[in-house]
């Protein structure tokens, strides 16, 4: 997300690849509204949940509801994280509204399944998106990363906390069966935005324990170019042979998902038998994180 600026950063909300973002995460949030949510009642999180919620029982204009109920967190979002994420995200409500009002999409199902299953991808997977391009698609987002950076939750856990209330409304006013098929679109919705908007390349602790410590220590940083960090061990301590141990060096090293299978498969070549396990990881920066390709 952007710094907190008193001047709007014109480059970057025009950039190409923010613009198309931006562009095909509406589109998505706006099939899964029109094609699967709205047309069988079924809730979303957020302001657009709400916006879902008002909308069924007074029967006001969806698209109106959500620039409303947004603009209170662009005046939030402009005060802590900067005029220029402000703008994009009121670009991005107005997209959302707009596009709502003026595009006319069919209703792909009426299985509670298959829309808790698809319209929950769809929707996170643009809100994803748009969070990719520096923007949010849903004013509660921006309450979500401010709050994980005073109690260190990631962004949907906030957001689910949040939205509680929001499932026991949509339980009094549409059924508890709606409501309940609401909350498995919830969940398909934030796997799909964490998967989208930390990306394929999450990165990943990955700690080897291995008798040929040496040459894992080479495998990894010589020729697959990554850092490592040494903590001293011991190895042993089995169920049939306890008195048995040996000091080790437990390797560990930042690698991204997409790296981890080939150096999984590497380590394998040198040691059959060498323990690992990995541990996902929110945030990483500095040393040497990506895989350094070889000729």
């Amino acid at each position: 997300m952007n710094q907190r600026t008193n001047s709007i950063d014109w480059k970057e909300i025009f950039h190409p690849k923010n613009i198309a973002l931006n562009l095909i995460g509406v589109a998505l949030i706006l099939l899964a509204l029109k094609g699967f949510m709205i047309p069988n009642k079924f809730l979303d999180g957020g302001v657009i949940g709400i916006s879902i919620l008002i909308h069924e029982i007074t029967h006001w204009p969806f698209s109106l509801l959500v620039l409303i109920f947004n603009i209170p967190f662009i005046f939030l979002g402009n005060k802590l994280l900067g005029v220029t994420f402000a703008v994009q995200s009121l670009i991005t409500f107005i997209l959302i509204a707009v596009g709502y009002t003026f595009f006319q999409i069919d209703a792909v199902t009426s299985d509670k399944l298959l829309i808790a299953l698809f319209g929950g991808c769809l929707i996170g997977s643009g809100m994803g998106l748009c969070i990719r391009s520096g923007s949010v698609a849903d004013g509660i987002e921006i309450v979500a990363l401010l709050t994980t950076r005073k109690i260190g939750l990631n962004v949907s856990e906030v957001i689910f906390a949040m939205n509680t209330l929001l499932f026991l409304a949509a339980a009094w006013s549409f059924g508890i069966s709606t409501a309940l098929y609401s909350i498995v679109t919830y969940f398909s919705a934030i796997k799909a935005l964490d998967y989208i908007s930390h990306g394929v390349e999450q990165y990943t602790a990955l700690h080897i324990i291995s008798a040929k410590s040496e040459e894992m220590k080479q495998l990894v940083v010589q020729k697959l170019g990554k850092g490592i960090t040494i903590i001293k061990g011991e190895r042993g301590y089995l169920p049939e042979s306890f008195e048995v141990k040996a000091p080790c060096d437990i390797i560990v090293t930042i690698v991204t998902r997409l790296e981890l299978l080939r150096i999984k498969d590497e380590i394998k070549l040198i040691d059959p038998h060498a323990f690992t396990y990995i541990q996902f990881i929110k945030e990483a920066s500095g040393g040497i994180l990506r895989l350094r390709k070889s000729h």
